[in-house]
């Protein structure tokens, strides 16, 4: 399963199928787990993530209801319980973000060793994996937000390096 922030919250299956996963707080529930992919995250700091400033009475009990429905969207398998907390079934580069930021971290790499093609290739794909807004169903999540977008902003500068290396001045 593939997962993506880049944008609107979305979880993808192998075969490109999107999985629905509705409703805003299961969105910012799964955009929670997903930024720590393969880490177990404590209950209460998925709370301050889901509710941010407007936790219910029973957040504990709200926030274990919406476990279960995203578990039944994505599969039992797919969130795990532990030690007082939950752990999304994830590598990093399974998450969008982590893939952006490993792929402009290559593109970068092979600007700076002199080729070009490669980079410009691999920040196109890094680029690629955006949709809209990072973290957008994540409520208080707007400094986040605005350090990936800076991000992107350096892979577009790096694939504009690469372009005008390439003489494809009119491309940057």
């Amino acid at each position: 399963m593939r997962y993506r922030v880049l944008g609107p919250t979305q979880a993808v299956r192998p075969d490109g199928t999107p999985v629905p996963v509705g409703g805003a707080r299961l969105r910012a529930l799964l955009a929670a787990l997903a930024l720590r992919a393969g880490h177990t995250v404590p209950a209460s700091a998925l709370v301050d993530d889901v509710w941010a400033d407007a936790p219910p009475a029973d957040a504990t009990g709200a926030l274990q209801a919406l476990v279960g429905r995203l578990r039944r969207a994505l599969g039992a398998d797919a969130v795990a319980s532990v030690d007082g907390g939950y752990r999304l079934d994830a590598r990093p580069d399974d998450v969008d973000v982590f893939r952006f930021d490993r792929l402009v971290g290559e593109g970068c790499r092979a600007l700076a060793d002199g080729d070009a093609a490669k980079a410009s290739a691999v920040l196109a794909d890094a680029l690629a994996l955006w949709t809209g807004d990072p973290l957008a169903d994540l409520p208080e999540r707007a400094a986040d937000g605005a350090r990936w977008e800076a991000r992107r902003l350096d892979a577009r500068r790096a694939g504009a390096g690469a372009a005008l290396a390439l003489g494809r001045a009119e491309q940057a």
